[in-house]
């Protein structure tokens, strides 16, 4: 490593970074030649969240290194090749979004993000937004669904105020990475746990030359010193990577008190006898909505390719 600054990227774009400095101060920056892939493309070498050495050239500054990663937060690429995309870098958790309706709770989704944050070694929660527009009766169900496998739930209205102060007392000390389908008030949600929020949003996002209230890429704000919040751009869909088929299973964190419990070893959960995940379904120690999103997303995975 060198011996040049150190700063943190608060986010890219096309090849440039706006870094978060120890002050709170903003700051463009370019990248070395030396990190850019063959294409001159940063890639995953510089991520929102990495902390980075910063060296000043003439009138610009220049990230010339990157500190190890003390976590990754990941996703598979969109396209037909497996490809690996760092969301962020350095995070403490993973924050999923969701709502009841409007759009309604995806399983799929909730379930890709939650297991990969787990296989990435991440903790995450669980944010039911929009909690106005729904029964309390059903946001409370999709929350306790998700308790068995460590999850904490918060059930939270961003219009309203609801739930708001559980869950940035949950964030404090930490940095937050949020993620949320798309249409699900992620980015509301942040402005009403820190109102002001989007002023910073907009600083960070003054280049691109886009509303403070579209999100396009990564961007991380530190409102103040112990909080460090990461909103994403809302997601149609997220592809696991890293995780197959056969070892899906273990993204689910609720089912490790019973993996190697199984009559059979290679037992796949589905019709074998003596299946001690499916007994724990059947026991209400494991939520029926995680089992039947397990089967269906090991299907999907299979036809994906399975090896990622």
């Amino acid at each position: 490593m060198t011996d040049a600054a150190l700063a943190t990227v608060a986010r890219v774009d096309f090849g440039s970074c706006t870094l978060l400095h120890d002050d709170g101060t903003l700051a463009d920056a370019t990248v070395r030649g030396g990190l850019r892939g063959r294409r001159k493309a940063l890639g995953n070498t510089v991520v929102v969240g990495d902390r980075v050495h910063v060296e000043r050239s003439a009138d610009r500054l220049v990230i010339v290194d990157v500190e190890p990663r003390a976590s990754a937060f990941s996703r598979r690429a969109a396209g037909t090749r497996p490809l690996q995309q760092v969301v962020a870098a350095n995070v403490d958790q993973v924050v999923l979004v969701a709502s009841v309706d409007a759009p309604p709770f995806k399983p799929g989704f909730a379930d890709r993000v939650i297991g990969q944050a787990h296989h990435d070694g991440l903790p995450a929660a669980l944010v039911v937004n929009k909690a106005d527009l729904a029964p309390p009766a059903e946001s409370r169900a999709i929350v306790d669904d998700y308790a068995p496998a460590g999850v904490p739930g918060f059930v939270v209205s961003a219009h309203e105020g609801t739930g708001i102060e559980a869950l940035r007392g949950a964030c404090l000390g930490r940095r937050s990475l949020f993620v949320g389908h798309s249409g699900v008030g992620k980015s509301s949600l942040l402005n009403a746990m820190e109102p002001g929020l989007e002023l910073l949003a907009g600083r960070v996002n003054a280049k691109t030359g886009k509303g403070r209230h579209t999100t396009t890429a990564a961007w991380l704000v530190r409102p103040e010193p112990g909080l460090e919040l990461i909103d994403t751009p809302g997601m149609r869909g997220f592809g696991l990577w890293d995780i197959d088929a056969d070892h899906l299973e273990r993204a689910y964190r609720e089912f490790e008190p019973y993996l190697g419990h199984c009559r059979f070893s290679d037992c796949r959960h589905e019709v074998e006898p003596g299946c001690a995940v499916r007994a724990a379904v059947e026991a209400g120690r494991i939520a029926r909505l995680r089992f039947e999103s397990f089967r269906k997303l090991r299907e999907e995975i299979r036809e994906e390719g399975g090896g990622y």
